[in-house]
């Protein structure tokens, strides 16, 4: 009978905590009725690799040949431009340095090259906020090296930096040789480790990457425009930046908002620098068309309360240390199922933050998102004869 009474206590316990997992978000579910198909996304005309990312969760929504290795062109001035920020964010550097232009990157990247520049005049220099600027604007394979050389002392040695900041961001099937992006071995990317950059930059470094949102730019008298054309079809556009030689074909990395969502996309290998745009901007409309995003759990908000033996306390709440999100067909929201998995015993002692087990949501059964499961408080150690008596009732239910 005591057998029964403390099996059934602890099975309320789970069913609490799985009540809790089920309970919805804050949030008014969409009125989109859950019947509606969602249609294949609409594939770029012409691409090598391409992608649409939701940002908050880093969902990939759609894509084709995402992970295959691709020359990223100048979108790797996304990578130049997250080192050069994270550089000022660790004190090494100043937005208000002088920048010099050096005879190098003049004649590797300046207007006597084939490759895009800035403008600004050799061995001369200026505020390393226009270099940015004239980096991410005009796309200055020039203000490239010159912010490599600033930052590094050398083009090669900022491309070690490149490598170094690509590992923690995630991008695990990418190289870089060069701040600019031009053709050369060893330096490729994939869309789905751009997506993940661009998402990395957008969160990291909103700052900077408000730059890629500049329509225009002037450097010593010479004006032009951003390349990216979404910027000017589609307000909710902010970035983040386009990319072309002849080894890469046309190429956007694009990013928008709308309300609460934002998006990001990738096209890599366009015909066009209007087809890699009209590309883009049909991949960005179908993603906020057909998905939404929702904030399932919050941190300091109990998903589950678990039985505890041998502690001070018998119970102990379990959250999430990070928010959790999930990207979702629209009007599948009410269709996700949460499941706990977490120890049939928990035995003090429990630190705070200690992680006890994993909550995960599905759909039509597959797993769309999960997080790890830890204490909200700490638990510590019973005294002798309530260690005791929890160690006799852990026998008895076991038997």
């Amino acid at each position: 009978m005591k057998f029964r009474l403390a099996a059934a206590a602890l099975a309320t316990t789970f069913s609490i905590g799985l009540a809790l997992a089920q309970a919805p978000a804050p949030q008014a579910a969409a009125a989109t009725p859950a019947t509606v198909s969602i249609p294949e996304a609409p594939r770029p005309a012409r691409s090598s690799a391409w992608l649409v990312m939701d940002y908050a969760t880093g969902q990939v929504l759609a894509g084709e040949n995402a992970d295959v290795r691709v020359e990223p062109a100048s979108i790797t001035k996304v990578m130049t431009a997250y080192v050069v920020a994270a550089e000022i964010a660790a004190g090494k550097v100043s937005p208000d340095d002088q920048v010099l232009m050096s005879e190098r990157a003049w004649r590797e990247g300046g207007a006597r090259t084939d490759g895009s520049f800035s403008g600004f005049p050799v061995n001369q220099r200026a505020p390393l906020r226009d270099m940015e600027k004239g980096m991410a604007v005009q796309s200055g394979n020039d203000a490239a090296i010159a912010l490599a050389e600033h930052v590094a002392g050398t083009q090669e040695a900022f491309a070690d930096l490149m490598n170094s900041y690509a590992a923690k961001i995630g991008m695990n099937n990418s190289h870089f040789v060069n701040a600019h992006g031009l053709s050369a071995p060893e330096h490729y990317s994939t869309a789905h480790d751009l997506a993940l950059l661009g998402r990395a930059f957008i969160r990291d470094y909103p700052e900077t990457y408000a730059f890629n949102s500049v329509k225009e730019f002037t450097v010593n008298g010479i004006n032009q425009p951003n390349r990216n054309l979404l910027l000017w079809r589609d307000p909710s556009v902010d970035g983040i930046k386009t990319g072309h030689h002849s080894g890469a074909g046309y190429c956007l990395m694009s990013s928008a908002k709308r309300d609460d969502q934002r998006l990001v996309a990738v096209v890599m290998g366009s015909s066009s620098e209007r087809q890699r745009a009209d590309d883009s901007l049909a991949l960005l409309n179908w993603g906020f068309r057909f998905y939404e995003t929702h904030k399932l759990y919050e941190p300091g908000k109990p998903v589950a309360q678990l039985k505890v033996w041998k502690g001070k306390a018998d119970q102990v709440q379990l959250g999430v240390a990070q928010p959790l999100l999930v990207s979702v067909p629209r009007g599948r929201y009410p269709d996700l199922k949460p499941a706990m998995e977490v120890p049939k015993s928990l035995v003090a002692p429990i630190a705070a933050g200690q992680e006890i087990g994993t909550v995960k949501v599905s759909l039509d059964g597959q797993v769309v998102a999960q997080a790890p499961l830890v204490a909200a408080s700490a638990v510590e150690e019973a005294g002798f004869f309530k260690r005791l008596w929890d160690a006799f009732w852990m026998w008895w239910e076991a038997d």
